[in-house]
């Protein structure tokens, strides 16, 4: 079998960077398993039996920037004018501690394949004659749509405990609805073994998985394998049914999937507990701000999530916020409108500053930032009326509160 043509195998560097190697090279990996099933390619990943030093030695003769970003482990990272593209040397595990190995530089590419997770991520493709080298079946499984670890799954996820999390990612990722059972009773067993994995690598896998399309299957084995009680301190028990319902809500309204998104689903509704869990994965201080601004809207005084109160929200939280609050929180009656009044929505201006309250003659001093908070919130929840009633809203303001005024 051979490997079909297609568009990355015309990046620009490529050519040199493969005629540096002197024929010495193979793809491997997801390239060649998403072009064998006709899925865009992202990355691209070279193998070699060329030592480190040789390959960059190589690549720097014709000009081609090459990383040294993970040495040890024989990988380098050439940087073309379409994209980086990683080159490691060919290499066999000495020893393992499920979250790093120790390595040995190797020329045997069936060597290589047997030390990497599943069966179709060890496929090569030959970049002259586009021959595919399958030393373990990943073709039949491809076919199939079978997610199976090279040999003993037992084995493979003592060398990597994060295979656990990969696992059920490749799942959600290709929308299996069965799994090889050697593979999901080797994950169950050895699930106690996650929390000895850096909380970021836990933290990014999780965020693949849930950015796939559908990782709806995926998560409901996970929470039947107790996967989720090693690497999150709670998750909301209606987990299951929260998810399938925003999933079924995205793709009902064309929504892209955003992991952000369906974290929320997965995390208890308290934002207490969600800062705690964030802080622990060590999730950016971005990502923490954006779960805590989706929590705020069904606690606050805006609980109902409907076309009215939209706007409203939108103006606190910003419009990509509110819309993932919505078909998280939105009644299925509400849902449609409260969508449809952000289609173009753009945050309106609050006409009024503190200098106004002062040229009206209110007293300099921390009474006017108070006041003008107060002022802004009439002002949203009327709806965002124009600069002539805000001023009004002042003037009233001003006399109810019998604001000190300058002698």
């Amino acid at each position: 079998m051979k490997l079909p043509n297609a568009d990355w195998q015309e990046r620009r560097g490529l050519p040199e960077l493969l005629a540096a190697l002197d024929g010495r090279a193979r793809y491997v990996g997801g390239a060649v398993r998403d072009s064998l099933l006709g899925v865009d390619v992202k990355d691209v990943d070279i193998a070699t039996p060329l030592l480190p030093d040789d390959v960059m030695a190589r690549l720097k003769a014709v000009d081609i920037t090459v990383v040294p970003t993970g040495i040890d482990h024989g990988t380098l990272t050439a940087v073309l004018p379409d994209g980086p593209i990683e080159i490691t040397t060919l290499r066999r595990d000495v020893s393992t501690d499920g979250r790093r190995a120790t390595v040995a530089f190797s020329d045997d590419w069936r060597e290589d394949a047997a030390r990497r997770d599943f069966t179709i991520n060890a496929l090569f493709a030959d970049p002259d004659t586009l021959e595919i080298y399958d030393y373990f079946d990943g073709l039949n499984d491809l076919e199939a749509r079978r997610i199976r670890f090279i040999g003993s799954a037992d084995e493979r996820i003592a060398e990597d405990h994060l295979r656990i999390l990969r696992y059920f990612r490749f799942l959600a990722r290709f929308g299996l609805t069965s799994m090889d059972q050697e593979a999901y009773q080797a994950c169950r067993s050895a699930a106690e073994k996650l929390p000895q994995l850096s909380r970021e690598r836990i933290a990014d896998e999780l965020m693949k998985l849930l950015a796939v399309n559908d990782p709806s299957y995926a998560v409901q084995q996970m929470i039947g394998a107790d996967i989720f009680a090693h690497i999150l301190s709670e998750i909301d028990p209606d987990t299951e049914q929260i998810l399938a319902r925003l999933i079924q809500r995205e793709q009902a309204h064309a929504i892209p999937p955003i992991a952000t998104r369906r974290l929320i689903a997965l995390l208890p509704k308290n934002t207490e507990k969600v800062a705690t869990i964030a802080k622990d994965l060590r999730f950016s201080k971005k990502l923490q701000k954006a779960l805590q601004s989706r929590l705020a809207a069904p606690t606050d005084e805006l609980a109902a999530v409907n076309a009215t109160s939209v706007p409203a929200l939108a103006y606190h939280h910003g419009e990509e916020a509110t819309r993932d609050i919505a078909l998280l929180f939105a009644a299925d009656t509400d849902l449609a409108a409260s969508l449809a009044t952000l289609e173009g929505w753009q945050k309106p201006e609050f006409p009024l500053k503190g200098g106004d309250l002062i040229s009206m003659g209110m007293e300099p001093g921390p009474a006017v930032s108070e006041t003008l908070a107060k002022i802004e919130q009439a002002w949203i929840k009327q709806g965002f009326p124009n600069e002539e009633h805000v001023y009004n809203l002042a003037k009233q303001a001003l006399e109810r509160d019998n604001i000190s005024r300058k002698i």
